[in-house]
């Protein structure tokens, strides 16, 4: 199976990008989706089969939600914690705690 995408990046959310069956009407997808990614920019067209590796994606899970959703939501990895968080409380302050 291997399928033909259209992938658009999310210019409100950094980092996300949608995958669509390429000549799908964008506008078909739902309108919560839609809004929380603002407006989508063409990024590429990929085809896709199960032997294909992606940088962040299992390309299984894509090609499945892709058949049974219409679309597959690639968000951007975790980030870690901040720089603040990562300083031991006890070098923090002067005081003992």
């Amino acid at each position: 199976m291997q399928l033909i995408t259209q992938i658009y990046r999310s210019t409100k959310k950094e980092g996300a990008y949608l995958y669509t069956i390429l000549g799908s009407n964008v506008n078909e997808l739902p309108e919560a989706l839609l809004k929380q990614l603002g407006k989508l920019e063409p990024a590429m067209v990929l085809k896709l089969n199960e032997d294909r590796k992606l940088a962040q994606a299992d390309v299984k899970k894509v090609i499945h939600s892709l058949q049974e959703n219409g679309y597959y939501l690639q968000l951007p990895p975790l980030q870690e914690a901040s720089y603040m968080q990562q300083i031991e409380n006890s070098k923090l302050t002067s005081r003992t705690l």
